[in-house]
């Protein structure tokens, strides 16, 4: 058994800023920990509008705080985030993120990420060892 602080994780580098400025995530549970899944919890900035496509992950995501939608690109097909909402992106659904007021998530990924991801030109974490 262990336990993590959200506040002190946000101090190293489990906390990771996206190189675009559309989000930053600290990695609380990651594959070195061994539970099959990672755990983080993400903000997305006010105002900010992104694709994504999580080609190699699954990802379920909880509504913490905040105001967004998320839009299947494939179907067009658009849901309301608000807090107490999860979405999950279970057939590695190419999506759009738009966060009207910041959003505060937390997002479960598997397999689980190493920490250091960031996304790629296609919206997608790599798969790393």
């Amino acid at each position: 058994m262990f336990a993590r602080d959200l506040a002190e994780c946000e101090k190293t580098e489990r906390r990771v800023v996206s190189p675009d400025g559309n989000w930053e995530s600290t990695r609380l549970l990651l594959k070195e920990d061994n539970m099959g899944f990672s755990f983080h919890i993400t903000t997305i900035y006010e105002g900010k509008d992104f694709d994504m496509h999580y080609q190699n992950h699954l990802e379920s995501v909880y509504c913490i705080s905040g105001e967004g939608e998320v839009e299947s690109r494939e179907t067009g097909q658009k849901h309301h985030i608000k807090p107490g909402v999860v979405y999950v992106l279970d057939k590695h659904d190419a999506h759009t993120l738009r966060a009207s007021k910041e959003l505060k998530l937390a997002c479960v990924f598997n397999p689980p990420i190493t920490g250091k991801e960031v996304h790629n030109s296609e919206g997608a974490y790599e798969l790393l060892d």
